[in-house]
């Protein structure tokens, strides 16, 4: 699904697109069709292994390494990029693809392994670059949740969820673990809230037919419809998680679909490869962890616990992730795909970048159009640069040279109002006259279609004022920029 996604973007964004996948029983093979997309089937496993663990990887690929490079290199006969994600797949296969094709690999992980790979996506919370850096060296590495794959109606949502305040609404929880849940626990957290009897709240049950569980868990509903209703299938996903005051759900990608709206919820493990993700949420204070044996013992304390403090899970959650990830994928691929000397993307700033936007900030040249003359102290600037990373609205971005990975100057978004913000651009001086401020703002645009931005530049920056002009913003005043959102 997070390939899906990533397709979608990168489709609007005018690139052609194909799927290569091995068919066998539970494939998504039907729905990528229906989406629009080319698949490509690689031949079948003349006998079909069954993986011992959720980790036993190779069983997932169904043939040996080698066999499915081979299969696809002579598939596959000219390609500008390959995607890939699949855990039994590392460097040697993505090498050999490299060499065969002369392509770029994106390699999407979350196992922290050894890549040949032009970029490497980790979508876990709290994962550093440098925990890939020892093993990748010349990669574009991409962590945390600034990076996750989530539908874009997710990131639309986000702006109403921002501004939406709790209030004292009929409690509503969504239960969501997976679409296999081969083990049948939901219909253990179901018999778990129905004990709460008169307190129980109402359930939303999310649970694919593809699941062995499907018919127990549609028959449990049927029989409890006063107050559990299931759903097959829903593409409007943002919109439902919207209708609903907790969650109660398994913790891979569905997490920071949850983060990005600010629904607080008890995750329920269930798969050993969302582990690190379930302990990263309760370290920071997002969910409530229930292991898949102990749902009888302590589901309803966890629940009770969620419903007394959820404005400050929610705040917590709508810090983590802000739905825009593939848009910021998709953009360092087209950087990396581009014909350009001078590559430019955007990555999230960090607090060790607080020292060098700081020597950035007291060089005359760029307090000379700042709109506060005054050169902050080191104690002040550290303060307020800090709140601003914390900020669960506002974005404050390095503008980074893709080749040597030097970061060379800083965007910002301030929110002002819903899906409205100002935004600020400063380089290094060393960089001026070069284009790569225009870049940036186009790389803005690309990550902030659905949005209005303003910008405020002093009527003797004249570089500044042209620079928005050139990036398509209207002059509203002698001082005043904009541009409206680009559908």
């Amino acid at each position: 699904m997070r390939c899906l996604v990533l397709a979608q973007e990168l489709r609007r964004l005018r690139y052609s697109i194909r799927f290569v996948t091995r068919p066998q029983n539970g494939d998504s093979i039907e729905h990528i069709r229906q989406q629009g997309f080319v698949v490509i089937e690689l031949p079948q496993p003349q006998e079909e292994l069954t993986p011992r663990t959720s980790a036993d990887y190779l069983a997932w690929l169904q043939v040996p390494v080698k066999s499915d490079m081979e299969d696809f290199c002579s598939t596959i006969k000219c390609t500008d990029l390959v995607v890939v994600d699949h855990y039994a797949l590392g460097k040697d296969w993505q090498e050999s693809v490299k060499k065969y094709l002369g392509c770029k690999v994106v390699a999407i992980d979350d196992l922290v392994r050894q890549h040949c790979a032009d970029i490497i996506v980790d979508q876990t919370l709290y994962r550093s670059p440098d925990e890939y850096a020892a093993k990748n060296s010349g990669s574009i590495i991409l962590t945390g949740t600034d990076y996750a794959l989530l539908n874009t109606q997710f990131s639309t949502k986000r702006e109403q969820a921002l501004d939406d305040e709790l209030d004292d609404i009929a409690i509503r929880v969504l239960v969501s673990l997976g679409g296999i849940d081969k083990d049948n626990v939901t219909i253990e957290v179901l018999k778990t809230l129905l004990l709460l009897g008169a307190k129980k709240p109402k359930v939303t049950v999310l649970l694919s037919e593809k699941s062995p569980s499907y018919d127990s868990v549609k028959n449990f509903c049927v029989e409890q419809a006063g107050w559990a209703h299931h759903i097959s299938f829903v593409e409007n996903m943002a919109e439902i998680m919207l209708e609903h005051t907790i969650s109660i759900g398994a913790s891979g990608t569905t997490s920071w679909e949850r983060a990005c709206l600010g629904v607080p919820s008890i995750i329920i493990p269930l798969a050993e490869n969302q582990r690190v993700i379930a302990t990263n949420l309760v370290k920071a204070g997002a969910a409530i962890l229930v292991e898949p044996g102990n749902i009888n013992e302590k589901l309803t304390g966890s629940y009770q616990k969620l419903l007394k403090h959820r404005l400050k899970y929610r705040r917590k959650n709508l810090s983590l992730c802000d739905g825009l990830g593939v848009k910021r994928v998709a953009n360092s691929i087209k950087s990396l795909l581009a014909d350009n000397a001078r590559k430019v993307f955007l990555r999230r700033a960090q607090t060790n970048d607080i020292r060098q936007v700081y020597a950035w900030q007291c060089k005359p040249e760029t307090r000379k159009f700042a709109l506060t003359k005054e050169m902050p102290a080191w104690e002040t600037h550290q303060k307020w640069m800090k709140q601003k990373l914390l900020s669960k609205s506002d974005y404050f971005y390095m503008v980074v040279l893709a080749g040597s990975q030097e970061s060379v100057g800083v965007v910002r978004l301030d929110r002002v109002r819903r899906a409205e913000y100002l935004v600020s651009i400063f380089l290094y001086s060393e960089y001026f006259g070069q284009g790569i401020a225009k870049q940036a703002l186009r790389n803005v645009d690309d990550i902030h279609q659905q949005v209005t931005l303003r910008a405020t530049v002093l009527e003797n920056n004249i570089a500044s004022q042209r620079l928005f002009v050139a990036a398509g913003y209207q002059r509203v005043s002698e001082e005043s920029f904009i541009r409206l959102p680009i559908i």
